[in-house]
């Protein structure tokens, strides 16, 4: 444990708590402070000026990231036979329907991304106590109720991530390891601020952006300068 304790000081130790960085500078500091041994995740947590209270400010949508997020994503596709086939084609883990909703009903829950074409809603509907907490139930606004579910399915192998603000005002999502080059994560992090700033309610007041910390998964958090990237 003194060993872990040591190498985490270091670590706080070169991180500035006062200074807001750029992105860039921000990216290559996550990478040099991580003290795992493993490929850790790297993510932002973006806190917005909104009251997620408010409908029209409970932001939530998709974001193909340029370089994805380093981890392959477990898919299961919820549709009618005919399209099993074209699912699986496009590299879903799993793909059917009856089965597959005994399988969630029995608590079964061991994937990333729920897909369900519309016509098969109705009985996916019914799992919403199951997938509803985990973040798992299919919703047309991030792309995961559609018809076309090959094309779905290939853009969550591809770098497509689903956000959600929290309760808090705060967006939290991985924009890769701490593997990838600091040039990849920069890129994969402006186009999820980018993809938010587009997404502004004309009802949010004041400073839109309030904060932006990044940070792996067991490194001192960075704080990243989020007026420079108004």
């Amino acid at each position: 444990m003194a060993k872990v304790g040591k190498k985490r000081a270091a670590a706080n130790a070169k991180v500035d708590r006062e200074k807001k960085y750029a992105l860039a500078e921000a990216m290559e500091l996550v990478k040099d402070v991580n003290t795992t041994k493993f490929d850790a995740s790297v993510d932002l947590h973006i806190r917005l000026g909104v009251d997620p209270r408010k409908a029209d400010q409970a932001i939530r949508g998709t974001v193909v990231l340029p370089h994805g997020t380093g981890k392959s994503k477990t898919v299961l596709v919820f549709c009618t036979p005919d399209k099993e086939e074209e699912a699986k084609a496009a590299g879903a883990d799993y793909a059917g329907l009856d089965e597959y909703i005994q399988k969630v009903q029995g608590g079964w829950t061991d994937v990333d991304v729920v897909i369900a074409m519309p016509q098969v809603m109705a009985q996916v509907g019914r799992l919403g106590r199951v997938l509803g907490p985990r973040g798992l139930m299919p919703n047309p606004k991030t792309g995961t109720v559609t018809p076309d579910v090959a094309s779905a399915v290939s853009d969550v192998k591809g770098g497509k991530i689903s956000f959600r603000v929290d309760k808090f005002g705060i967006i939290h999502s991985s924009i890769g390891r701490v593997s990838f080059a600091p040039e990849k994560l920069t890129e994969n992090a402006k186009e999820l601020i980018t993809t938010l700033q587009r997404m502004r309610p004309s009802s949010a007041k004041g400073f839109y952006m309030r904060s932006i910390t990044v940070a792996s998964t067991m490194s001192p958090g960075i704080q990243v300068d989020a007026r420079a990237l108004a």
